[in-house]
């Protein structure tokens, strides 16, 4: 009779072809997706080439994503972008997303069917554990194992240790994934979690979409964790079976499974949560942040920019405007999603509401572009990360939240949540 396993270490077994791997083992394991963007592939692809490689291991698995500085912010950004498209005509790939193609990476590539359950996937991105909200194992790496994996098609893994993450109740209303999350790294601290798999369960993860458990899986990497992960069910075969270009396998954790800690929140009576500046294990309830003056508000990102969270701002905006002084900034994460937008009127909504439309694009977040604070400027946004100097100046401070308190804060001009807008 096999030890029982967690879900991390049956994904990672089925990887390295055994049946049982242990916590704490180093293993070599096959790849099923290597992805690289703008930013992080061109160091990839200079690493590929120095070492004599010809061929990627695999032209339909090598998945590369213009997002980060794209549109071409200036030259430097343009180039980046170029050795992308050199690379990708080179190699032949299959999944090579730039220009009206382009989507954030971690919203393009689940929307797109590239990864599914069971899946074994790298990215030279640390926000690659989204997809663990398929139930696949999905972790962010340097670009030099990046290079590696694109030419041997593995990676070396250190089989991390788990937590159970278990969320009682349903969430009231203007809580969403993101709430759970903020209030999760809130208690655990930016490395409570540090090269843990954070796998999340219980019946509050039933009543949310998937793009709720898109963004808590996002932001597992917050609390240091190697990975995030969520048992398939039938709302995400739901979610996948359309999509999906590959074959799946749905694997949960064993009754008896090992686990470093546990730990149960019960989300019944959990209010919006705010990450107050400088970190986002800096969290607090929405009604302890107090009265504060924004000047921006930015909706999307690989964390919130899915449709779901554009219809939530939407209600929130819709026959309001942003505040005097405000600059509300909205970014849908893919084409898909801004065509959708459109379709369902909810970019008319925005549009009246006196916010900027972006095109699909990191943008923001990472302090790239179509949104830099100067010094002293404060923003809130539904982005992942709050650091000194993350959205622009090192004097500047970004608040994160969900997509409603986002928007409501913008109508308001200061932090709040939809029920106190008048």
């Amino acid at each position: 009779m096999s030890k029982a396993q967690t879900i991390t270490q049956k994904i990672l077994a089925a990887h390295c072809g055994r049946e049982y791997v242990e916590p704490g083992e180093l293993i070599l394991a096959k790849v099923d997706i290597a992805l690289g963007n703008d930013i992080t592939a061109p160091l990839a692809i200079r690493e590929f080439r120095e070492s004599g490689a010809r061929r990627v291991f695999d032209p339909e698995r090598v998945v590369l994503v213009a997002d980060h500085f794209a549109p071409n912010k200036d030259i430097p950004s343009a180039i980046q972008c170029q050795m992308l498209r050199e690379f990708a005509r080179e190699q032949g790939l299959a999944h090579h997303y730039e220009g009206g193609d382009m989507g954030v990476e971690h919203a393009l590539l689940p929307e797109k069917g590239i990864v599914v359950p069971g899946d074994l996937v790298i990215g030279a991105d640390s926000h690659t554990c989204t997809y663990g909200a398929l139930g696949a194992f999905a972790t962010g790496v340097g670009s030099t194992d990046l290079a590696a994996a694109m030419i041997t098609g593995e990676c070396w893994f250190r089989v991390p240790e788990s937590i159970r993450l278990v969320y009682q109740g349903k969430p009231g209303p203007w809580v969403t994934g993101k709430d759970l999350i903020l209030h999760t790294i809130g208690d655990l601290g930016v490395d409570g979690a540090r090269y843990m798999a954070m796998e999340f369960t219980g019946e509050a993860i039933g009543h949310l979409d998937m793009a709720a458990r898109f963004t808590m899986a996002n932001m597992a990497v917050e609390a240091g964790a190697k990975n995030g992960i969520m048992a398939p069910d039938d709302q995400t075969l739901a979610y996948v079976q359309p999509r999906a270009l590959r074959p799946w396998q749905v694997l949960a954790s064993d009754p008896e499974a090992p686990y470093a800690f546990e730990k149960t929140y019960d989300v019944s009576h959990l209010e919006p949560q705010v990450a107050l500046p400088p970190s986002p294990e800096n969290v607090r309830p929405l009604s302890r942040v107090g009265e504060v003056r924004i000047d921006q508000a930015v909706i999307g990102s690989c964390t919130n920019g899915r449709l779901e969270d554009l219809r939530l701002a939407a209600r929130v905006l819709k026959g309001r405007k942003a505040a005097k002084g405000v600059r509300l900034i909205i970014i849908p994460a893919t084409p898909w999603i801004y065509s959708q937008a459109l379709e369902e009127g909810l970019l008319k909504i925005f549009l009246e509401a006196g916010a900027v439309v972006s095109p699909p694009t990191c943008g923001p977040c990472l302090g790239g572009h179509m949104g830099i604070l100067a010094p002293g400027e404060v923003a809130i946004a539904t982005t992942n990360r709050n650091f000194v100097g993350r959205m622009g100046h090192p004097q500047s401070f970004v608040y994160l939240a969900n997509p409603a308190v986002a928007a409501a804060s913008a109508v308001a001009g200061y932090i709040t949540g939809p029920d106190d807008l008048t």
